[in-house]
């Protein structure tokens, strides 16, 4: 554990032994120096996060128990906001996904960064106070199926809490850093991860994690904010040995979700997946608890479950008792899931005038496409329509049964033939945050559209489950791109991204932007009339929110992914976010990812208020590849096309499509021990840099077949210098 420094080992014993006061408490300086500043954390309570208060601060992720990301504050309108300006910047210290969305408390803001790390910056300018570095062994990057990001802390009653990517929870002193617990809530021995926010209810600290892709068994629980000890826990799907797990789920689980699995299948391995990974909202009027849950593992239904049942809780929005975890009701969302379509989407809670009569509300952007309104007090649905155009594998929901009507060529494990979806697994919204504006009325949507291929496994490598790797069951060839320029051409014009305010109370779309990429930042909206949205091609926008007419724009140099928070400093509103870029889109989607995708990453915190004067500094030199290098191949036709099959099933999700880089992990074509056989094996095979997160493939590939890995990416990097030189010639023959 490091405080105040990313790299300094231990704790400062002058750090322990300072005083917390109700009001005030001691600070680190960057000097390690005492100074008095006031610190208001111990006033955030469930009291206070019922409302969020009057908007000088920004106390939780969603800003309230609500989760609505919409601020009281109108100080920056739309009348002003064009004299949005930069105040200060702070670098953090890697260039992976910063996923996190600034909380603000009486001045202190509050950030998790990749790798779970978290620090306290002044607001006023840009001082460090303190950082806590969890010190999580890197190797654990490989069960993150999404890179190695956090996305938030909570603040409460004076303290700090945070989930690790290896499975912790710990708790921190808001005034010094210091750790006050730390406890283990995953098994280690199987490939769990945390990467969302944790939530506190009821002095208790709620957290979930990560992990189906790989084979995990999905749970939420509940620690007490003083020392952690657990008060409960709910499974999201049954016990694979159908035993009773003496936690809250044991009754529901015997009584509803175990008859809707089949008694066989390779859930019975894998766990069954369901993970809560990011949704946890508590309805503080009903004193209920929302859970979005996860999709199953494999997502392959027909291998998961022998193609049998609606597989509870997967993909289900479930209510429980927050003071015992007894489950309430649930509405599951996309029943025998098999897409990777989860329902761990932010939940926002509201009340809404539906055709004339008041409904207290849950809304719901979830990957699958349809934007769900359910009435909370007992999970009925009151409605689920498109919020983007394209959706192929349902036409719809039947409002009687509250079930999809599916496109039956979508369950190609039935088909057996590709079925390509809009959306993908990527979905068409994926865990950026949305907001809502009820002055307008509108929830802002940062969704996306891009289309992906499912195929029943072709290969033995592709259904056979690894220790390593996604197990999805499903081949990778469904998801990799043909060496077909204008194929590619065609298929990064597609994949677009969109904002979208969607009126949840007539059940439609009301307006729309158009975003030239996908994976661009979640939304926050205030009483000024205007909605922040960052884009993944490196800008800070604002809108008007009830037409979407763009107000205002700010060359922020990197990707934006997080949202937006907003907040006072003596007087004075703010806005803070993120950036870098990362995640899913650009690590997996290679030539797509890549190519959409040319701002560099930059992790930042960024705060701004009308009137900010100061400035970035100039960007680094571009890095263009160069092609001229490339090793001599020396792997033969099958060679390469055996390496193509392990490189899909093993590379893909971190290492981009075709080995294209997507701008947050090396280029594998361009590295420097491309051409070195023996550095190559001690890397892949050995885990030569296993502290940097790249562990050793031994146990599932023999160094003959990482060999053929290699001679595959370079006939990759054969391949990218094939189309930088086609590129160059139309190029030139257009200037001529």
């Amino acid at each position: 554990m490091a405080i105040r420094g990313w790299n300094q080992i231990g704790m400062v014993a002058a750090a322990i032994a300072l005083p917390l006061t109700l009001g005030a408490c001691e600070q680190l300086n960057s000097d390690g120096g005492g100074t008095e500043k006031t610190v208001g954390s111990t006033m955030v309570d469930g009291e206070y996060l019922k409302t969020g208060g009057d908007g000088s601060n920004w106390a939780a992720i969603g800003f309230s128990y609500d989760e609505q990301r919409y601020s009281p504050l109108k100080q920056i309108n739309t009348e002003n906001v064009s004299e949005l300006g930069l105040i200060f910047h702070v670098d953090l210290p890697d260039a992976r996904g910063q996923e996190a969305t600034p909380v603000v408390v009486d001045g202190i803001i509050y950030i998790s960064t990749a790798w779970s790390k978290v620090m306290a910056v002044d607001a006023r300018n840009g001082e460090t106070l303190w950082s806590f570095d969890p010190e999580v062994d890197k190797k654990v990057a490989v069960n993150a199926c999404c890179d190695v990001v956090n996305r938030g802390v909570a603040v409460y009653q004076g303290k700090v809490f945070v989930g690790t990517l290896d499975g912790r929870l710990i708790a921190l002193d808001a005034g010094t850093g210091a750790r006050l617990w730390s406890k283990q809530t995953t098994d280690q021995s199987k490939p769990y991860t945390i990467t969302g926010a944790p939530r506190v209810v009821k002095d208790m600290v709620l957290i979930g994690n990560g992990g189906a892709e790989f084979g995990v068994r999905g749970y939420i629980s509940a620690y007490d904010i003083e020392n952690g000890n657990m008060k409960w826990r709910f499974y999201t799907v049954p016990n694979p040995d159908g035993e009773p797990d003496g936690a809250a789920s044991d009754e529901v689980m015997q009584q509803a979700a175990a008859r809707t699995w089949s008694d066989a299948g390779e859930w019975k391995e894998s766990g069954g997946g369901g993970t809560v990974w990011d949704a946890i909202v508590y309805d503080h009027e009903l004193d209920q608890l929302y859970i979005g849950v996860g999709n199953g593992n494999p997502w392959n239904h027909g291998l998961r479950s022998n193609g049998e049942g609606d597989n509870l809780f997967l993909s289900s929005v479930v209510a429980l008792k927050p003071d015992s975890g007894e489950y309430l009701w649930h509405y599951q969302e996309t029943p025998a899931e098999t897409w990777d379509f989860t329902a761990t989407q932010p939940i926002i809670l509201a009340d809404l005038t539906i055709e004339g009569e008041e409904r207290k509300v849950l809304m719901q952007a979830p990957k699958n496409g349809f934007f769900f309104v359910i009435d909370r007090t007992d999970g009925s649905l009151i409605s689920a329509n498109p919020f983007i155009e394209g959706i192929n594998w349902a036409e719809g929901y039947d409002m009687e049964t509250g079930r999809p009507i599916e496109n039956p060529a979508a369950r190609f494990y039935k088909t057996g033939e590709l079925f390509v979806s809009l959306p993908s697994a990527l979905g068409a919204h994926n865990w950026h945050p949305m907001s809502y504006n009820p002055e307008a009325g509108l929830v802002y949507i940062p969704a996306q559209k891009i289309a992906s291929g499912y195929l029943a496994p072709l290969t033995e490598l592709d259904g056979q489950r690894k220790s390593l790797g996604f197990n999805t069951g499903g081949s990778n060839e469904a998801i990799s791109m043909p060496d077909d320029i204008n194929f590619m051409k065609a298929a990064i014009a597609a994949t677009t991204g969109q904002l979208v305010a969607y009126d949840p109370a007539k059940g439609e779309v009301a307006w729309t932007v158009d975003h030239q990429t996908p994976w661009n930042g979640g939304t926050m909206t205030t009483a000024g009339g205007l909605v922040f949205q960052g884009t993944s091609l490196g800008e800070m926008r604002a809108y008007d929110a009830k037409t979407g007419e763009q107000l205002w724009s700010w060359d922020s140099q990197s990707g934006i992914l997080g949202g937006a928070s907003t907040f006072l400093v003596d007087g004075e509103q703010h806005i803070a976010f993120l950036t870098s870029k990362g995640g899913a889109f650009p690590l997996v989607a290679g030539p797509a990812g890549g190519a959409a995708n040319p701002v560099p990453n930059i992790p930042r915190l960024i705060v701004m208020k009308l009137g900010g004067k100061s400035t970035l500094p100039d960007l680094p030199p571009a890095d263009t590849p160069d092609w001229s290098k490339i090793p001599e191949q020396f792997a033969t036709e099958p060679q390469i096309a055996e390496g193509r099959q392990l490189y899909l099933r093993y590379c893909l999700v971190c290492h981009g499509d075709n080995a294209v880089g997507g701008g947050v992990l090396p280029d594998l074509r361009r590295s420097g021990v491309l051409g070195d056989k023996e550095t190559w094996q001690s890397i892949v095979h050995d885990g030569a840099l296993s502290q940097n997160g790249m562990v050793a493939f031994e146990p599932v590939m023999s160094k003959d077949e990482i060999e053929t890995i290699r001679g595959y990416v370079i006939n990759r990097a054969e391949w990218g210098r094939t189309v930088a030189e086609a590129e160059s010639a139309e190029e030139n023959s257009a200037g001529n």
